[in-house]
């Protein structure tokens, strides 16, 4: 193999949200030695802080390229993180919560995907859970099983035989085990940002479902939350 088809093979574009496990997913990126390069959407959400918290971890993951996108979803709406509708912070409840935004990994992954393929990565990290999360439907495995799928049928890599590979390491893990991993890697918790509605002195809610699912997952792990909540 050359160099430049050994160094394509082992990049890698990580979406960076700037929350917890998006962080982790890139830590874990690294630590399997992939040369990283990060995108993130700026997509006009509610919690627009998460944005400064991804500049945070890019520079912490040491990324050679770091994309943040404007993607304005708010024009479609559809979502308390993207239209004017109350965050629900009554407890995570079954079923999917309004927080839920439209396709929105189908639509960041197609983006990664156009990342990874102008750049001849080929490989992309997303920090997707279906154990401890909020119930939407394209965190599950089904759902990246079958992007995967659709990106070697969708690109010319893909039809040329140098395929994607999708990696979701925090698909099969709790909150709990995310935040230790964290830990283990050495990174630090609280650069990431998970609150989907911020009090106006930048703090976390406390209470809305990422909140609640961030706190459960520290305590249950024995560590300190290094989260500031209102």
């Amino acid at each position: 193999m050359s160099d430049i088809a050994n160094s394509e093979s082992r990049r890698a574009i990580v979406l960076l949200s700037g929350g917890l496990d998006s962080m982790v997913s890139g830590g874990l990126a690294r630590e399997q030695g992939y040369s990283l390069a990060a995108l993130t959407i700026d997509y006009n959400q509610r919690h627009r802080v998460e944005l400064e918290a991804a500049k945070r971890v890019a520079d912490a993951l040491g990324v050679d390229r770091h994309v943040t996108l404007p993607l304005n979803l708010r024009a479609f709406g559809g979502s308390s993180l993207t239209d004017d509708i109350d965050v629900p912070k009554d407890g995570v409840q079954p079923g999917i919560p309004s927080t839920y935004v439209p396709a929105r990994n189908t639509i960041f992954l197609s983006l990664a995907l156009g990342f990874a393929e102008a750049t001849g990565a080929r490989h992309i990290f997303v920090g997707v859970n279906a154990l401890d999360y909020s119930g939407y439907p394209d965190c599950r495995p089904e759902f990246i099983s079958a992007f995967q799928h659709l990106a070697d049928l969708a690109t010319r890599m893909g039809v040329e035989g140098q395929g994607f590979t999708i990696h979701a390491p925090l698909q099969h893990m709790t909150k709990a085990d995310i935040a230790r991993e964290a830990d283990r890697l050495g990174l630090d918790a609280g650069m990431s940002w998970s609150c989907y509605d911020p009090t106006p002195d930048g703090r976390h809610c406390g209470l809305c479902d990422s909140c609640r699912l961030r706190s459960k997952g520290f305590e249950e792990a024995g560590l300190r939350d290094p989260t500031v909540y209102a």
